[in-house]
């Protein structure tokens, strides 16, 4: 049974302020321990897609890149390139967002690396032998780090269920050969309820769609499967085959989290965020209403069970008013048996994420959750 750390969003001092306990949570979680003199410690992160303002606050970064100063290392934050065509997809507009967003060293206290290159170039084969893969690719730059700090936002996702720590480290570590292997879906357009109005053909990074005959066609053959199109189709015509298609691809996303951290056994610490929980990605452009209210950050060495404390937590919450989460059908499934995320998008199998890395060694989905 793991060890959760919990800090609430109450406050009522400076010392009590969020990026106090930010920096408690650090203490507390001994991530310290992790850390040797002069590593290069990767702070792991996702810096939000260009329109999205969900991502962690760089103010609250700051503490961590402190603390793993103090601790006598040398911190760097970095994420990995995008495989769809929004402003994170080289290593040059990615470093420019990241900054325009709040992320630059007069505020986060750390230089900024893209972990795989320019342009995706920079990868490490790393072997795992698993079920879907013997090889996996990470980015040349968290693989070369002596340590990493991962810090996630925990929310929705369109086909992962919830993303928390274990997605961070699957798609944001994956160099874009890493993130096709893990996507490999490919959805089909509904043409009755396509309105053909391009949104699809605009985000798709293979140039895989076209309109035609009044409505959008996908070339499945040029398809990446990176699920961009499913987001931004307003009409919900873009599906896959959601009773075939996520199961496997849940379990290919926690073989990579797997070899992402697989080189670093005892060298990585994990904190969520369990704040602004929106119902989409930060990969999205924008970010909706949260669909419960802020319930606070968490830390633990065990992203299994971290993960798992952050699902809890948001499935016992009340869902916000005119939320996602509270829509018609949705709140009715929402009973505190369902998790909230699959109460949200019934065709997702979220959970799956902490059931198969659970069954891989990545930790346990047992925990006990202790207040700061």
């Amino acid at each position: 049974m793991s060890t959760v750390f919990f800090a609430s969003m109450q406050a009522d001092s400076r010392e009590r302020s969020t990026r106090a306990k930010v920096a408690a949570l650090f203490d507390a979680a001994g991530f310290a321990a992790l850390l040797r003199k002069d590593d290069l410690t990767a702070v792991k992160l996702h810096f939000g897609e260009r329109g999205n303002d969900g991502f962690i606050n760089p103010i609250f970064v700051r503490s961590v890149v402190d603390r793993v100063r103090d601790s006598g290392a040398n911190p760097f934050l970095t994420d990995t390139n995008t495989l769809y065509s929004g402003m994170r997809s080289n290593a040059a507009d990615h470093s420019t967002t990241a900054i325009l967003h709040g992320f630059g060293y007069a505020t986060a206290g750390a230089p900024i690396v893209i972990a795989d290159g320019l342009r995706g170039e920079n990868e490490r084969v790393v072997t795992i032998g698993l079920r879907h893969f013997a090889t996996a690719f990470i980015a040349g730059a968290i693989g070369s780090a002596d340590s990493m700090i991962v810090l996630s936002h925990f929310k929705g996702h369109q086909m992962a269920g919830f993303g928390g720590a274990l997605k961070n480290l699957a798609m944001g570590c994956a160099t874009p050969r890493g993130k096709r292997e893990q996507h490999c879906t490919r959805p089909c357009v509904d043409p009755e309820a396509c309105v053909a109005c391009g949104r699809c053909v605009e985000i798709c990074p293979a140039g895989a769609l076209r309109i035609e005959d009044g409505h959008a066609r996908i070339d499945r053959n040029a398809c990446l499967g990176c699920g961009e199109c499913m987001t931004v189709c307003g009409a919900k015509a873009i599906e896959l085959d959601w009773a075939t298609e996520l199961g496997p691809f849940t379990e290919r996303l926690v073989e990579y989290a797997y070899a992402a951290v697989h080189e670093k056994k005892e060298r990585v610490g994990y904190m969520n965020f369990v704040l602004r929980v929106t119902p989409d990605c930060d990969c999205a452009p924008w970010s909706s209403v949260s669909i419960v209210p802020d319930i606070g950050v968490l830390a633990s060495l065990d992203p299994i069970a971290l993960d798992q404390a952050c699902l809890d937590l948001v499935s016992r919450a009340t869902p916000l008013p005119g939320s996602a989460l509270d829509r018609g059908h949705v709140c009715a499934g929402h009973d505190g048996k369902t998790d909230a995320f699959s109460a949200m998008r019934p065709h997702t199998v979220g959970v799956r994420q902490l059931s198969y890395a659970e069954e891989i060694g990545m930790g346990s989905r047992k925990y006990v959750l202790e207040e700061i």
